[in-house]
């Protein structure tokens, strides 16, 4: 007999993950890991409120998990595989606009080129006025025009790159599921 009177609580072996990552993926990263046996770390200080450190728009995720789990080799091939995924993901995200960018920087430097010229042709002597007009019309529409052609490039883009994206997201929702199964 101790003679303490407490209850024996077992010992429960963790490890644990840090996870930085945008505030708008928070909620689908959390879900993720649940059905891979991490749950949020509660036990931190004050100012780390459960389990989140905000970090101007990136948050810090720590998580934990019993270090004994029966499946462990199993759900750490698939927590890779939604790693991966949610990395894809992100890489499709940047390619809907990435094109479109260049385009319209491209097209912004043509502009800024002809208008150069067009300042140039007034500033000789003698000034060519004609010249700097025939050249500024386009040197201003070259900076009218990227906004309209990054917009149309951009939803050309959007359009090609969901279906990808829920492709991917089906995926990750499989390999949640699967590993769902391997916990409970």
């Amino acid at each position: 007999m101790d003679g303490t009177g407490r209850g024996q609580k077992s010992f429960v072996g963790y490890e644990y993950k840090e996870i930085v990552t945008d505030n708008s993926r928070l909620s689908f990263l959390l879900d993720g890991y649940e059905s891979f046996g991490w749950e949020e770390d509660g036990r931190l200080s004050e100012n780390a409120a459960a389990g989140k450190t905000t970090l101007q728009q990136r948050t810090v995720l720590r998580m934990k998990r019993n270090r004994k789990l029966v499946n462990k080799v199993e759900l750490t091939r698939l927590e890779r595989n939604f790693e991966a995924c949610v990395d894809e993901i992100g890489k499709l995200e940047k390619a809907k606009t990435s094109a479109a960018t260049m385009c319209a920087l491209i097209a912004g430097i043509i502009g800024t080129a002809f208008m150069a010229g067009s300042v140039f042709a007034v500033t000789a002597q003698p000034p060519y006025y004609i010249l700097c007009i025939l050249l500024a019309v386009p040197g201003f529409l070259g900076w009218i025009f990227p906004y309209f052609l990054y917009k149309k490039i951009a939803g050309k883009q959007t359009e090609k790159m969901m279906p990808l994206i829920e492709a991917k997201y089906d995926e990750i929702y499989e390999i949640c599921e699967k590993g769902n199964k391997l916990i409970y």
